[in-house]
């Protein structure tokens, strides 16, 4: 992997936000969800697709906080365009864990 600049570092736009809803994603070719994030005033709502049912069911993804990139182009999977992607690493399986705070932050929050 190539080094970044700090200024490349700062491109990136990394926000909290919470989970406001979650629906099964059937069209999509790996299993996977679509999610709704409430990023608060400053950014609002943003939709994504992640696959990450192994791990969280749908239940429990409402009200959860996330970190996600929210100045990516939105991008088309699908029917449906994602517009945030939400940040993870793997489990030891290689199923996605997401990245969250370990208490609770106000949405919106950039990553510094």
């Amino acid at each position: 992997m190539s080094e970044i600049n700090f200024s490349d570092f700062l491109k990136i736009d990394v926000r909290v936000g919470t989970i406001a809803r979650a629906e099964a994603f059937p069209e999509a070719r790996r299993p996977a969800y679509k999610l709704w994030v409430d990023f608060g005033p400053e950014i609002g709502e943003c939709k994504t697709s992640a696959q990450i049912t192994r791990n969280y069911s749908l239940d429990e993804l409402p009200g959860r906080q996330v970190v996600a990139v929210v100045n990516f182009p939105p991008k088309q999977i699908g029917k449906f365009m994602s517009e945030i992607l939400v940040l993870g690493v793997p489990d030891s399986e290689g199923e996605v864990m997401l990245l969250q705070p370990t208490a609770g932050v106000p949405n919106g929050g950039r990553l510094y």
